[in-house]
């Protein structure tokens, strides 16, 4: 049996409501630029130097040959679409491209780009709102059309929501089609893994410091369970992973200079990850925060993000309004954490 395409999920979902049209088309377009990205990452190195560093953000981060390739290949992908307002991380600026149109787009063309050269997963982020004007890319999450995100690895994964649920498709590579495999993706409420960069344990703030200790002391430790490490430096594939299976990643604010807000975007990263997990029943928030909730500044803003399985999730926030009661240093394994399961 032939599982159903996005277009005909889409046609379903938008029937003949003129915004939602508009949604559907947008998303096609997006799934359009995202087939020809996967075919140039298919060529790894016979591509040329994708992972050449080509310039600088304003705040320092590197730009790779495929960024800008990526970025070229959504904008022309939307340019027929009714989008009236395009913001990218690879734009200092959003762009204007169709005055007629209803929607503004944010999108990371390229995210874990780090991960070009070494043949590991990448993704491209999107989030679609209601074009209100020039400033239509600083609503809240909560004011999402639809959000999702394509993963590169060794099929071609695009996750979806329209506020109906978190869909999964494949790309169907022989017939250009991506076709879906799951109709309603579930985070299980509790999981046994957590995704962490923890080389940067020195200068987590005490509360992430004592979660994850908690879960590294396993069975002996508050917990009363092990767990397992999971990390491969492309949110996409990370939130893929917690999609399929459950799980719980951190991004946090730490101490060194320019991450005490964390790295990731608050409008084309973290609210299209927030928005997907909370429509398939896991949650996310800045640590303490829903991210949904938080109102943007800008296009280009930092947030600390915390996203996956529920009561994990939950946990964290409890572990950073409690942090006054908890240790200010403790060997690992040296301790009985206060806040048991």
């Amino acid at each position: 049996m032939i599982s159903r395409t996005l277009q005909d999920h889409l046609d379903g979902w938008a029937g003949s409501d003129a915004l939602r049209r508009d949604v559907a088309t947008t998303v096609l377009a997006l799934a359009d630029a995202g087939r020809a990205l996967a075919e140039l990452l298919a060529a790894g190195p016979l591509a040329g130097g994708l992972a050449e560093v080509r310039g600088f953000h304003a705040d320092g981060d590197s730009q790779k040959e495929l960024d800008l390739v990526a970025d070229e290949l959504v904008r022309d992908a939307l340019a027929s679409a009714p989008v009236a307002l395009l913001g990218s991380e690879e734009m200092d600026e959003p762009v204007e491209l169709n005055p007629a149109g209803t929607l503004a787009v944010a999108v990371d063309p390229l995210d874990g780009s780090s991960n070009i050269d070494t043949d590991l997963s990448v993704g491209t982020i999107f989030t679609i709102l209601p074009y209100t004007g020039a400033d239509a890319l600083l609503q809240p999450g909560t004011q999402q059309l639809a959000a999702g995100f394509l993963l590169y690895g060794p099929h071609v994964a695009l996750a979806l929501t329209t506020g109906a649920g978190t869909q999964l498709f494949v790309l169907d590579r022989p017939f250009g089609q991506f076709r879906m495999v799951e109709a309603e993706a579930q985070v299980p409420a509790e999981t046994g893994e957590y995704a962490i960069n923890a080389s940067n344990a020195r200068h987590w703030d005490r509360a992430v410091r004592c979660y994850i200790e908690d879960c590294l002391a396993g069975g002996e430790g508050p917990r009363d369970r092990d767990f397992n490490t999971r990390w491969v430096a492309s949110m996409v594939a990370d939130a893929y992973r917690i999609l399929v299976r459950g799980g719980i990643y951190l991004y946090p604010g730490d101490a060194r200079r320019g991450y005490g807000q964390g790295r990731l975007r608050l409008v084309y990263e973290a609210n299209p990850i927030a928005f997907l997990m909370e429509q398939a029943q896991g949650a996310a928030t800045d640590g303490l925060q829903r991210i949904l909730d938080i109102v943007p500044e800008s296009l280009h803003q930092r947030v600390p993000l915390v996203f996956g399985s529920r009561g994990e999730v939950e946990r964290v926030a409890r572990y950073h309004r409690d942090a006054s009661a908890l240790p200010e240093r403790s060997p690992l394994f040296g301790r009985r954490g206060l806040l048991r399961a």
